[in-house]
């Protein structure tokens, strides 16, 4: 058994860890006192000599030798900035968020001895780094637990009640739409493991259970990951509260909805105005969108410098946030102009409706945002004759990899990009901020058989 604390110093994670050791007959790990034992100087010395880089590659060292570990750890408070550390505490262990608010922490912190890591006074400085780690806190945890007004006997008693896990009724999902089989196999579920899951309607044509059951068992991880399919997201929420839901994958139609469900949300899916992630952390809800950076990343590097994307969505939204990023010219086309309009609006693009594409100027890209061509469907909102050969074609449908419109696009010789690359791109950014673990996109395509 491995318990793994995590948080801000003046959390308790050494104190709770020696308690809980003690309690579960474990050996106790300060990651901290294991770096200054390696090093043979203190942290502020290793600080002095060799600054916060050279503290981080002995701190990375050591926690590397405590992935397979029986016993209770406590780390640094910016120990999992590092998705290399997550992935070894993470590997056979649960983790523990300890939380503080930031004068508490800066009264229980007063004296240290520890070097500032900003310009910033004490207690300004303390607030500025726990909102900066939170996601990543929030991202490595199983559990989130506030130490304040609790003794160190009461908190070790909190810890080991989350640790027992809970029993799940499986009966507030008997509305909900779940592939055959799968109902039994939840019921098999261990109180203490961890559950995420894609909440959509309809989204059991999903391959992210497949995909998320085999990245934990490579990085060994006690969790699974389900189906939340109902046609109504409050009652999708309602579940994952009842049954602790640690993160959900959100697509159509609620992106929207999840983004005004969350109690934080990050700029991103702000200024995309959806979000397809969901991180349960305590009693909060945090959310981010990582679609965009699905588009964003196979058209990197091809200096493209206009853009059109055709719809008027959330996938949309996404495509314009990241060509805008990537220093494009974007034009939005839809088949509802006022739709177009709004969009576009929101970003200051040109709008238009699709019929207008043949009038404009040829785009070095043109993203396609919309459901048609999704499954048996064979329409494409492009003809060949619609295309020139220098245009890069990225069709964000990914059910079939090769769809109408690519099979259009590749006759007329133009680059394609299947949205196999989106859903890959997207899903190692969503795994990096649902675990703390950052999976490559090789790994992510060798699951999927891409």
């Amino acid at each position: 058994m491995k318990v793994v604390f995590i948080g801000y110093r003046g959390t308790g994670k050494s104190t709770i860890g020696r308690v809980l050791a003690d309690r579960l007959g474990l050996p106790f790990y300060d990651t901290d006192a294991m770096v200054e034992a390696r090093a043979g100087r203190s942290i502020p010395a290793i600080f002095a000599d060799e600054g916060e880089d050279g503290f981080r590659a002995l701190e990375r060292a050591v926690i590397a030798g405590l992935a397979d570990v029986d016993g209770v750890v406590a780390t640094g408070g910016g120990a999992v900035l590092d998705p290399a550390n997550v992935a070894a505490l993470r590997r056979g262990g649960r983790v523990v968020l300890l939380e503080a608010d930031a004068e508490t922490v800066a009264e229980r912190t007063k004296g240290s001895d520890r070097p500032p890591l900003t310009a910033l006074p004490p207690a300004d400085e303390v607030a500025a780094l726990l909102a900066r780690r939170r996601p990543y806190y929030c991202a490595a945890a199983d559990f989130a637990l506030s130490t304040v007004g609790l003794t160190q006997a009461k908190t070790a008693d909190a810890v080991l009640g989350l640790l027992a896990g809970r029993e799940r009724d499986l009966r507030v999902m008997d509305s909900f739409r779940l592939p055959p089989g799968e109902a039994d196999r939840l019921l098999t579920l261990g109180p203490a493991t961890g559950l995420y899951g894609i909440a959509g309607h309809p989204c059991l044509h999903s391959r992210s259970p497949e995909l998320y059951a085999a990245l934990f068992e490579v990085y060994g991880i006690d969790a699974s990951y389900t189906f939340f399919d109902h046609p109504e997201f409050g009652e999708i929420l309602r579940a994952a509260h009842a049954l602790g839901v640690q993160g959900l994958s959100v697509t159509v139609p609620y992106k929207a909805a999840a983004l005004a469900a969350a109690d934080e949300a990050d700029p991103h899916a702000r200024a995309i105005g959806a979000a397809n992630t969901l991180i349960f952390c305590g009693d909060e809800i945090r959310a981010t969108n990582t679609d965009w950076i699905g588009v964003r990343r196979p058209l990197e590097g091809s200096e493209a410098r206009t853009a059109v994307v055709l719809g008027a969505g959330g996938a949309a939204a996404a495509a314009v946030y990241a060509l805008i990023d990537l220093g494009c010219e974007v034009t939005v086309l839809a088949r509802n102009l006022r739709q177009a309009g709004v969009l576009a609006g929101r970003f200051g693009c040109e709008a238009g409706e699709i019929r207008d594409f043949g009038e404009m100027e040829t785009p070095d890209v043109v993203v396609h945002a919309t459901p048609v061509g999704m499954g048996t469907d064979p329409r494409t909102l492009l003809s060949a004759d619609d295309l020139d050969p220098a245009t890069t074609v990225f069709d964000l449908v990914y059910t079939p990899q090769e769809t109408p419109l690519l099979r259009v696009a590749a006759a007329r010789g133009c680059r394609t990009i299947p949205g196999t690359e989106m859903f890959v791109y997207q899903a190692c950014e969503q795994f990096l901020h649902m675990t703390g673990i950052q999976v490559g996109p090789e790994a992510v395509r060798e699951v999927l058989g891409l």
